[in-house]
């Protein structure tokens, strides 16, 4: 099997855009249910009016040449493309680091952190905190989509990343993640222990075993108490998207690959759920644009379906209890998330754990200088 590293660049036909253009124009709009609120999903005023900015103010091409700003390239792994972005250091003994984005999100995710973390010394910081950084697309995600087969569970791509790192010369490297990625990033360590110096997660990288007794609840603090609270609030109020993402992605995919409105809603639905404070609108909190960019990615590969196939499809990957890698493990816990120690503990070896007042489920996107700040620190003690 070839192990050739294409060079990439994102190059959309002037012809998709107008489509979209075109699309948005055309959308039908339902009627908004009583009291237009986000209890009952995506509020159709608020909608309109991004859907509005998506066709007359937000401009691809500008994106598109920020994301060429960066080396990109492409590799076939285990019979899947992965498309991924490789940032070199200007200072050559960085740490290499690999970073994993999650649904509803993408390479775009790390957009902020790419110039801290390679050039710590034109941006404050340290240039002996640099790293060399690779950004995969998940498979079946963006660049990296469709998928080819069936399998990609969290093992397969931490294989799938242990073989891109090795491709690309690296022999002792890093890793982070949320969301997926922080499944991924400790199973990584899993598959290469003596390769992966520190897995750094924001979220968590393991959850409670449900249900939990009232004694058991007992022994927690307060804001651990909380987060099980979140987690039950989750399971009955938001788990639909899940249900439906796990058994019939491709039911769903029909409309979110025909109609731009329908695959900006799916999205934006998560968006405002997960930013924090929840009760603030997400472009309050992400940039607009950098929103819609993200929701871009989705809509120009068509790859709804295989995104929600590999990242909600794959149930056996997420239940059972994993060995412990004994790689150092640093986890950053954000307002919106529910991480518990305790539990994390028996999977991982945790050596650092902050808890934070602010922030949501998109660290990178929302608090990008306190996540950078953070990655430095964990892994300064494990350079040498």
């Amino acid at each position: 099997m070839s192990e050739e590293i294409t060079p990439f660049r994102i190059d959309i036909d002037q012809a998709r855009l107008d489509d979209l253009r075109e699309r948005l124009e055309r959308t039908i709009w339902p009627a908004p249910l009583p009291g237009d609120g986000w209890d009952t999903g995506v509020p159709t005023g608020w909608l309109r009016e991004l859907a509005d900015h998506w066709r007359t103010g937000y401009d691809w091409r500008t994106a598109e040449a920020h994301l060429n700003a960066y080396p990109q390239f492409t590799t076939v792994i285990d019979g899947q493309r992965i498309h991924f972005l490789h940032v070199r250091s200007p200072e050559p003994d960085a740490l290499p680091l690999v970073l994993t984005h999650g649904w509803p999100g993408s390479v775009v995710e790390f957009l902020d952190l790419i110039g801290p973390l390679t050039d710590p010394a034109a941006h404050g910081g340290d240039r002996n905190d640099a790293f060399h950084l690779v950004i995969p697309s998940l498979p079946g995600f963006g660049f990296s989509g469709p998928v080819a087969d069936a399998g990609w569970d969290t093992d397969r791509i931490a294989r799938a990343w242990a073989e891109l790192m090795r491709r690309l010369g690296y022999h002792r490297y890093g890793a982070h993640g949320g969301d997926m990625g922080a499944a991924v990033s400790p199973q990584l360590g899993r598959i290469a222990p003596e390769r992966v110096v520190g897995v750094h997660v924001n979220g968590t990288p393991g959850l409670p075993p449900f249900p939990l007794s009232d004694e058991e609840l007992s022994t927690l603090s307060d804001l651990e108490r909380d987060r099980v609270h979140r987690i039950e609030a989750f399971m009955r109020e938001e788990y639909g998207y899940v249900a439906i993402q796990s058994t019939r992605p491709q039911t769903l995919a029909y409309g979110l690959t025909d109609s731009p409105v329908g695959q900006l809603a799916w999205l934006m639905d998560k968006f405002r759920e997960w930013t924090h404070p929840r009760e603030t609108l997400p472009e309050k909190i992400v940039d607009r644009d950098r929103l819609l960019t993200n929701a871009m990615i989705y809509w120009l590969t068509g790859t709804a379906g295989s995104a929600g196939y590999v990242g909600y499809a794959q149930e056996s990957a997420w239940g059972a209890r994993k060995e412990n890698s004994g790689v150092p493990t640093g986890v950053i816990v954000f307002a919106h998330d529910v991480g518990i120690r305790r539990y994390a503990e028996t999977e991982n070896t945790i050596t650092r754990w902050v808890d934070v007042d602010r922030g949501g489920h998109f660290a990178a996107l929302e608090e990008p200088e306190l996540l950078t700040d953070d990655l430095r620190t964990f892994f300064r003690d494990l350079r040498g």
